[in-house]
């Protein structure tokens, strides 16, 4: 199981483990979306746009690692490791989204702990880069989220 827990100073930053090792970690950017992966040294940009909540994950040399489309939205998917990866929004009124193979859920994705500075996912079907990947799509989706909700 993967966990991403808040850390900082002002706990934007997430740590991420697997099984309780530390192997990630994500930096949201706040202006532009998206952010930056760090795993196992290696270092990955994640962009985001505004409107149509497209993710792309690229590596140092600039090369596509995963995409996002519809982040969040009741069906969504991911690219990532050379296939498609479908994605649902578990309810409404829930944080949860489903991986899945056919109409079959083989993984989730949510958040935990108080305040929901904790976020679980289970994501057998993806490697480790496309985990963290989508952990730091959902964590931006949460955030704007939350950031329209406060606003309206």
């Amino acid at each position: 199981m993967l966990e991403a827990t808040k850390s900082g100073v002002f706990g934007h930053r997430y740590d991420i483990r697997v099984n309780g090792t530390p192997v990630a970690e994500w930096n949201p950017r706040f202006w532009r979306g998206g952010g930056d992966i760090v795993l196992a040294g290696q270092r990955y940009r994640v962009d985001a746009t505004t409107w149509t909540n497209r993710f792309t994950m690229t590596d140092a040399a600039g090369g596509t690692v995963a995409t996002a489309e519809k982040a969040g939205r009741k069906h969504w998917t991911v690219v990532a490791d050379g296939k498609p990866h479908r994605f649902r929004r578990a309810s409404i009124w829930a944080s949860t989204q489903e991986l899945l193979i056919g109409d079959n859920v083989v993984g989730t994705i949510r958040k935990t702990g108080f305040w929901g500075n904790r976020i679980q996912a289970e994501l057998p079907t993806l490697s480790l880069p496309a985990q963290v990947f989508v952990v730091g799509v959902m964590v931006t989706t949460w955030d704007r989220q939350a950031a329209a909700a406060a606003a309206g």
